[in-house]
């Protein structure tokens, strides 16, 4: 058994990495940190974790987390940042679940965060935690950057056709749909019931932070290729889930058709634990995966327009954020990579 710390819990991802280490059986949570609720009762403030987590809220120390095996960091942009350092140097594993480490190029993170990175040097030994990239870097690190939600479905959707060299990399298009949780715990207007029930929006056409990040795993995916994507996020009224549509124009219409790249995908991600080719005809659905760490794929071929079509389904709080961050630390430490993530998605 190892001990685990989780700093900044109090938000959809923080709850619902409690809810799916409750019931992993190498896993014990030691501390759970909040300023605001130190001396609460978790489970009060969270009643799905009665009778699973008892233990209450403390204020952040990184001494005392430094001395768990494992800390989480379920917290805001530019957090983790100032404070992992301290946890490697105790001694704890660091998983961090926003995107102070995940660009590598600090110029660029520094633009689209509005703030300067207060721990450059951690930045180059960070991994990536994109289990299907990078699993061999992931079992030896200490220190992982787990993916965003939209660039985890996006690049699982995009990857077996630049790593084939099968579709036109300057020319690629992703329209994302997520559900209201994507946007955290907080309130603002625009994520009030009232306000995203019964509508449909786009947002941050001209840019999301997002998109630097989705380049640079598809630009290693492609053989340092640059890589053209327009990406536009839009908001759903559901509360979990992201529908992810990418159009890839292909290289060779006169070689491509519809097995060649079910064929791809499927030889691709044969024996991934969490991600699902559907067969031909199929197509993937939030409401398939919510709850569960799995990513559903299908890829079509659209002959007229020499045109690859792949949608990728994820819950976003999941597979897009706290399961693969399980899925992650699974692999630090030797474990089946299933380990507390076996749970299958809730239906209706």
């Amino acid at each position: 058994m190892i001990s685990a710390g989780i700093v900044g819990a109090t938000g959809y991802t923080g709850v619902e990495l409690l809810r799916l280490l409750a019931g992993h059986g190498q896993v014990v949570v030691t501390r759970v940190t909040s300023r605001e609720l130190k001396g609460t009762a978790v489970a009060r403030h969270f009643p799905n974790l009665r009778g699973h987590l008892d233990l209450d809220f403390s204020a952040p120390d990184a001494a005392a987390l430094g001395e768990c095996d494992v800390v989480f960091f379920a917290t805001p942009h530019a957090v983790a940042m100032h404070s992992a350092a301290r946890m490697l140097a105790g001694g704890a594993r660091v998983i961090d679940l926003s995107a102070d480490f995940r660009i590598r190029d600090i110029a660029c993170w520094e633009h689209w965060y509005g703030t300067a990175h207060e721990s450059p040097e951690l930045v180059e030994e960070a991994v990536y935690g994109l289990p299907e990239v990078n699993r061999g870097q992931i079992r030896d690190a200490r220190l992982i950057a787990v993916p965003g939600c939209y660039p985890t479905a996006i690049q699982l959707a995009l990857l077996p056709l630049l790593e084939n060299r099968l579709v036109d990399e300057s020319r690629l298009i992703a329209d994302a749909k997520s559900g209201v949780s994507g946007a955290g715990r907080k309130a603002a207007a625009e994520y009030l019931l009232c306000e995203a029930s019964e509508s449909i929006s786009a947002y941050a056409v001209a840019g999301h932070r997002h998109h630097p990040e989705i380049i640079q795993g598809l630009e290693a995916a492609s053989g340092g290729e640059p890589v053209t994507l327009t990406f536009v996020p839009h908001l759903t009224p559901m509360i979990r889930g992201i529908l992810a549509t990418c159009y890839a124009p292909v290289r060779d219409r006169d070689v491509c058709n519809a097995a060649l790249l079910q064929g791809a995908f499927e030889q691709r991600y044969a024996g991934e634990p969490f991600v699902q080719v559907l067969p031909p005809g199929e197509l993937p659905a939030t409401r398939g995966v919510r709850g569960s760490n799995v990513c559903e794929i299908s890829v079509s071929y659209l002959e007229s327009a020499a045109m690859a079509v792949v949608l990728a389904a994820e819950d976003n709080l999941v597979k897009g954020a706290a399961g693969q961050a399980i899925q992650c630390m699974n692999i630090m430490f030797g474990w089946s990579e299933s380990e507390g993530l076996e749970g299958i998605g809730l239906l209706p």
